[in-house]
């Protein structure tokens, strides 16, 4: 349920840097979560070694991507719209233009695309993107091509991704692919793959290479970032059959997460996406103990109903995740906690719902990704529970998470005022060109007037007022982080 791309950025086409020796064209668009985001990047690196510069007018191109998210039904239906606009173009303007599909939706839809509708030429999973070319040969001599082979060892640790999307200050580095965690409303095991790790050493050398390109915070990615395991390469399952050696000089993510902090400490560090039963206090001890290290974590709960957790596959119950918001709270005072969570899951009832509510009120999170469920094909509850909750009943009990929400990041964005917070300046405000916006460690935008800082340094603001989601403030000068 990772959705930290907000919603303007969905749909995005991505541009690189102009080869003039490359010849051909490559539109790409992005939709989903972080990893697709991130995937994009490592594919436009891929074609651009192979003769493609990018283009952002989907009419003159060679070959039009999307990468796909298969999470929500909503995602998949905007997908299906954009790949009948593709097919227009192709037939109206350009009938050379090849089209494919990339990341979780051409896993699960692969026979559908290909050969019922016939709407692609090329459908690429997750774990293949380095048979781009191969596939694409494949494509100019006529023939449809697919490769969604889910790999065992794929991290794309060698490929050195290009920053498509990026302000030149923040980037994703993937960390980890896959999911172990079978959640019964989750694509994401059957889409990307059982879980595994990526050596620890690349991960170092892709935050070196944008330290020295002036990048000052990363995110480290992975659809379940606290159970990184590095023990030489393989499956995280396959670990219990690991040598001796192998697993005394096995890497976690607590000291991957410790490395990193002391490797760059001019550099912001992030990470997401946590999940409960893997977040063990060692890992808030270092975030405790490096202030480059933010001060945030993405932990998502689902529900708040023992019963609705169990039928979620969730391995957690609701007083274990109620005690590690204890120990996040003790351990890093200052820590702001996000969330995810879905109303209306089979069978749910009115109390259930309840013991969402109460949990919100109990832990009072900062910020939230609230979705009514949406039943997925593939996934365990598609195949063995009913969709039972009507649907006016999901949206009444979603718009009242969401209301209670908007009370509780209020209540949060009120905490800071008065306060002085470190903001990395990341661009200029969208409502008015006299002002910066940045984001402080607790992931919370902050705006204030320009002066004479400049976009990327790190600057002390004290605030002033609030929205639920909105600091405003004033400088006071630049933080030890520059």
């Amino acid at each position: 349920m990772e959705k930290i791309i907000e919603e303007s950025k969905q749909g995005d086409s991505l541009v690189l840097e102009y080869k003039p020796e490359n010849v051909k064209k490559l539109y790409i668009e992005s939709y989903g979560c972080a990893m697709n985001f991130s995937d994009s990047e490592i594919v436009a690196s891929i074609l651009s070694e192979n003769g493609f510069n990018t283009t952002q007018v989907m009419e003159e191109a060679d070959l039009v991507l999307v990468n796909t998210c298969s999470i929500r039904d909503k995602a998949e239906q905007t997908i299906r719209k954009r790949l009948e606009k593709y097919n227009a173009v192709k037939r109206a303007k350009n009938p050379k233009m090849k089209v494919g599909v990339l990341g979780c939706m051409a896993e699960r839809l692969k026979s559908q695309f290909l050969e019922e509708e016939k709407i692609v030429d090329l459908v690429v999973g997750p774990d293949a993107y380095k048979d781009l070319p191969n596939l694409l040969a494949e494509v100019e001599e006529g023939r449809d091509a697919i490769n969604v082979i889910l790999s065992k060892e794929e991290t794309y640790g060698d490929i050195s991704p290009v920053r498509l999307m990026s302000n030149g200050i923040t980037a994703f580095v993937s960390i980890t692919r896959g999911c172990d965690n079978m959640c019964t409303f989750c694509v994401v095991p059957f889409t990307r793959g059982r879980e595994r790790s990526r050596e620890p050493q690349s991960i170092i050398n892709e935050i070196q290479d944008l330290s020295d390109r002036g990048y000052k915070e990363v995110t480290l990615l992975g659809q379940n970032v606290d159970s990184y395991l590095w023990y030489g390469g393989g499956l995280k399952k396959d670990f219990v059959n690991a040598t001796e050696m192998q697993k005394a000089t096995a890497v976690n993510f607590d000291q991957l997460l410790e490395m990193t902090a002391v490797a760059f400490p001019k550099m912001r560090i992030r990470f997401s996406t946590s999940n409960p039963q893997d977040m063990h206090e060692s890992i808030l001890h270092v975030i405790a103990k490096h202030p480059n290290i933010c001060k945030h974590i993405h932990l998502p709960v689902q529900s708040g109903s023992d019963r609705i957790l169990k039928e979620m596959n969730r391995l957690h119950t609701r007083e274990e995740y109620k005690d590690l918001i204890n120990k996040v709270y003790s351990i890093i005072p200052d820590c702001a906690v996000t969330q995810d969570m879905i109303s209306g899951f089979p069978t749910e009832t009115e109390e259930d719902h309840q013991d969402t509510l109460s949990l919100m009120e109990y832990v009072k999170y900062s910020f939230g990704y609230m979705f009514a469920y949406s039943e997925r094909p593939g996934t365990l509850a598609g195949r063995k529970m009913e969709d039972d909750v009507p649907e006016e009943t999901k949206l009444r009990r979603l718009q009242e998470i969401v209301d209670l929400q908007q009370k509780h990041s209020l209540i949060r964005s009120q905490e800071f005022i008065g306060k002085t917070v470190e903001v990395l300046i990341e661009k200029i405000s969208k409502k008015s060109a006299e002002e910066f916006s940045g984001r402080n460690s607790q992931n919370v935008t902050v705006v204030f007037p320009k002066e004479n800082y400049k976009i990327g340094d790190f600057v002390n603001v004290k605030i002033t007022s609030c929205t639920s989601g909105t600091l405003k403030g004033e400088a006071i000068g630049l933080s030890d982080m520059n």
